[in-house]
C-alpha cells in the first residue's frame, strides 16, 4: 500500500486511493517525550517499559546526561523485538563509558563500544532484562538535536495526522523486516536516504 504525498508541507495531506486522509487537531501532536512519566499511564508495553526503567534507575543514574527514551515504544509502533533506546548527551565520552559500565556492566549480555554515528563519536551500550533489550547511546550532541529524537517527533506527528490505518501499515512493514524510517519512507513515497529525507518533512 502506497501513501502518496501532496506535498509534504503545511497543511500536511496524504492521499490514499484518491481520498484525503484526515488532518487532526494540532493540539494532539503535543507530547512531552522528555518526561518519561507518560509511560506510566500508557499502553501495557509502555507501562512495562516504565517499570523496567524505574527498576534500573536509568533516569536517576544517568541524570547528568539528560537521558531520553526514543524509538518505537514511545510512539506505539513497536513490535515484540523492539528495544528500549535511551539517548544521552555526553561531553566526556570516557567518563560516560565509565559511568554506564559502573551501573550496568553486570547486566545480562552487557556490551559497550565506541563507534561513529552520523560522523560523530558515539558510545553504545547494550544489555538485556527479562522483558527488553536496552540500548544506551551517548553522543556529544544535546538529546533534542540527535537524529533519534528528531525522527521520533516527526514520526509521531505523521502518525497523529495520518490515523490508525497508516499506523497499522507501518507496524506491518516492521514485522516484515523493514526498519522504522525506511517503512515511513516507503509509505510516503520518499526518495533517497530515508533517514535524511524524513528529517526534511515539514508538518
Amino acid at each position: 500500500m502506497l501513501y502518496k504525498k501532496h506535498p509534504l508541507k503545511k497543511p500536511f495531506r496524504v492521499y490514499l486511493h484518491g481520498t484525503v486522509l484526515p488532518v487532526y487537531n494540532p493540539s494532539i501532536l503535543k507530547n512531552d517525550f522528555l518526561n518519561h512519566h507518560y509511560l506510566k499511564t500508557g499502553n501495557p508495553r509502555q507501562q512495562e517499559a516504565y517499570k523496567q526503567l524505574q527498576q534500573l534507575k536509568i533516569f536517576e543514574n544517568l541524570k547528568a546526561y539528560t537521558p531520553v527514551l526514543t524509538g518505537t515504544i514511545p510512539i506505539e509502533i513497536d513490535i515484540p523485538e523492539s528495544d528500549l533506546d535511551i539517548i544521552c548527551y555526553c561531553k566526556n565520552h570516557q567518563q560516560f563509558e565509565k559511568d554506564v559500565a559502573a551501573f550496568y556492566a553486570k547486566m545480562d549480555a552487557f556490551t559497550i563500544k565506541t563507534t561513529l554515528w552520523n560522523h560523530k563519536k558515539s558510545i553504545v551500550a547494550k544489555f538485556k532484562t527479562h522483558s527488553f533489550t536496552l540500548e544506551i547511546f551517548g553522543q556529544n550532541t544535546p538529546v533534542e538535536q540527535q537524529h533519534a529524537y528528531k525522527h521520533m517527533l516527526i514520526e509521531h506527528k505523521i502518525l497523529q495526522k495520518m490515523g490508525p490505518e497508516f499506523k497499522a501499515e507501518i507496524i506491518k512493514l516492521k514485522k516484515e523486516g523493514l526498519k522504522t524510517e525506511p517503512a515511513f519512507a516507503k509509505l510516503l513515497g520518499l526518495q533517497g536516504n530515508p533517514y535524511t529525507e524524513l528529517l526534511k518533512v515539514t508538518i
